[in-house]
């Protein structure tokens, strides 16, 4: 619940008075609550729901709240018809757990913190981030996303897009902007001296590592990802949620992909940066948008929305041409951020469509009957810009096959299906797990025995015509590229 705090004049106090009585709520008038006489100072208790609504009339009712406005938590009330309110805002037909634009300005200005705490913090996640990706560690990943700032900047953007806040517009874009490169220089430098101190040797494929390889090829579930952040936090900050674990989502989907730009950076692998530089592109501007798109939905709109409008002699209202200019800051960021997500949008359906050409190909070649007995197991597509940098792009391919049975053939019958059906040439490798599989209908048990590849038959592996060699794979099979 929430405690207003409303100070009026004496000409004023009427009209407030008549909005809170025809509202049921129950109220309290201090007099000399001031040096100016003239002045009185309104209390009452609002469900959290309710703020904006009320708020809203006292406008339409002509007080100016600007004057002195405090909202403020409280833990009970028990006056004559506070309950009756719950009744209707909480749980009845006005039921809304929206709140009042006062107060997801500041809850959103709370987030913000100091730019020493702020891209310290994004560093030390980064650098926790590449050391769990290049342990392949998933639980120090998450470790990194707890510590990660994220959330402040990219919720202040958003609220400051809705209300059209300058100030608030420029904190967030301007966080997000330099924390992006805090976090890739501090991946970047982690990266130089894990391979100066030979912790970590450069000639690793960092491509291979299960965790770095999940964020080098950009997909919808990717930028799903992304949306979905961005709208669980806003939603969260306009229902009066909490907002701290959508937090940790939000930075899940921005700072792993930092970290692996800057360990693609290190090791000089144009598919790791490139790859990931999308998705990071991609998903900060899904998680602005989505953002902003929730907040608009929920009805926060700028404070002058209506305050410049006129009547005119047919009693419709039009708005000053000159007025315009202040929305200004929020046209542009909308603009900045809608040809961001154009482009990279076309870079990533173009890494779909790749994809699912790939996918494509791969399935026409293992439905042939020389390859009945083997299973599908994973498979793998780097992004396709890292051609114009000197790569081929590679797919890995990741089977099981029966013990003892050779496929010579299958990674060159691969990469020719696939360069029929894409149109391009890729370097292809094929890793082989061995297994038995025993029983397979229904309701017989069924038992699979597998073991690691040895050095001699684990992997099949053919260049692009170009002469490019593919990396090393590693055994561990990659993650399925959609």
């Amino acid at each position: 619940m929430r405690l207003i705090k409303l100070l009026v004049s004496e000409d004023t106090k009427q009209s407030v008075v008549d909005v809170l009585e025809a509202e049921n709520i129950d109220f309290v008038v201090t007099k000399d609550a001031t040096e100016h006489k003239n002045d009185v100072l309104v209390e009452f208790p609002l469900p959290t729901q309710a703020v904006g609504y009320v708020i809203d009339e006292l406008r339409d009712a002509g007080v100016n709240d600007k004057k002195y406005t405090v909202i403020a938590s409280a833990e009970t009330a028990k006056t004559r018809n506070y309950h009756e309110l719950e009744e209707r805002f909480v749980a009845g037909v006005e039921e809304d757990d929206a709140v009042a634009r006062e107060e997801i300005r500041a809850k959103a200005l709370d987030m913000h913190r100091s730019n020493l705490t702020y891209y310290s913090m994004t560093m030390f996640s980064a650098i926790v981030a590449a050391a769990g990706l290049l342990m392949d560690s998933p639980a120090v990943v998450v470790g990194a996303m707890v510590i990660a700032p994220q959330v402040g900047s990219a919720l202040i953007a958003g609220v400051g897009i809705s209300l059209n806040d300058r100030r608030m517009i420029r904190i967030g874009f301007a966080q997000q902007f330099f924390g992006f490169g805090a976090a890739i220089l501090g991946a970047f430098v982690l990266g130089l001296l894990l391979q100066s101190g030979q912790i970590v040797t450069s000639v690793l494929d960092v491509s291979t590592v299960s965790q770095i390889s999940k964020r080098i090829s950009p997909g919808l579930l990717s930028l799903l990802v992304g949306l979905c952040a961005g709208a669980a936090g806003a939603f969260g900050l306009a229902t009066a949620l909490p907002v701290s674990l959508v937090g940790v989502m939000i930075a899940a989907a921005l700072i792993p992909a930092a970290a692996a730009i800057g360990i693609g950076l290190a090791w000089g692998l144009p598919s790791v940066y490139l790859g990931a530089g999308v998705l990071l592109v991609a998903n900060a501007v899904a998680v602005n948008v989505s953002a902003f798109l929730v907040l608009w939905y929920f009805g926060y709109r700028p404070d002058s929305w209506t305050e410049n409008t006129r009547e005119v002699n047919n009693g419709e209202s039009t708005t000053e041409p000159n007025d315009r200019s202040q929305y200004l800051g929020a046209a542009v960021a909308l603009v900045l951020l809608g040809s961001i997500f154009v482009g990279a949008g076309g870079l990533l359906v173009g890494q779909i469509g790749f994809d699912n050409d790939v996918n494509t190909a791969v399935e026409q070649v293992m439905a042939d009957d020389q390859y009945s007995d083997l299973e599908l197991t994973s498979m793998q597509t780097e992004v396709g810009m890292s051609r114009y940098f000197g790569q081929t792009p590679e797919v890995t391919v990741v089977v099981m096959r029966p013990a003892d049975e050779s496929y010579p053939d299958l990674a060159e019958t691969l990469r020719e299906q696939i360069r029929r059906e894409t149109g391009r040439n890729v370097a292809v490798s094929v890793e082989f797990r061995e297994g038995q599989r025993v029983g397979n209908s229904l309701g017989d048990p069924t038992r699979l025995d597998a073991r690691e590849p040895s050095a001699s038959d684990s992997s099949a592996s053919l260049p692009s015509p170009s002469g490019a060699s593919p990396a090393v794979s590693s055994p561990t099979p990659t993650s399925l590229s959609v």
